[in-house]
């Protein structure tokens, strides 16, 4: 597996081969609390970076996901719509939400390495 990238919104990236898989850091399922619904991107959305792609709701509140990367969505985790909360329990691994064929990788080294993303949390609490 790639290194994971975070954005300030607390979503992650992960490039795998040619595509970038993305979905929402543990911190943010946390703090949203039980998931209990993902709205999925469709395949072929053309993703902006720091756009809107896909939406999560918990019993607390609605979230936006925003696409960490410029892309085209070639998958989405058709396993969310049956069992949201995946993202609680494995929000890196099996509750990921979305992959993009990336139109730039290089966007990538514009977001947050773990170190980062770790220093920006601290931030914030």
């Amino acid at each position: 597996m790639g290194q994971v990238r975070y954005t300030k919104e607390h979503e992650w990236a992960r490039l795998e081969g040619d595509v970038v898989v993305c979905g929402i850091s543990d911190f943010a399922q946390k703090a949203l609390g039980d998931i209990v619904y993902v709205e999925l991107p469709i395949s072929g959305k053309k993703a902006i970076q720091g756009k809107e792609v896909a939406v999560v709701e918990s019993a607390k509140a609605a979230s936006e996901i925003y696409a960490p990367i410029d892309g085209e969505v070639i998958a989405a985790n058709e396993n969310l719509s049956s069992d949201p909360s995946k993202v609680n329990a494995a929000a890196m691994g099996e509750g990921w939400i979305f992959k993009l064929k990336p139109n730039d990788k290089s966007q990538l080294d514009t977001l947050m390495d773990e170190t980062a993303y770790q220093a920006y949390l601290q931030e914030l609490s």
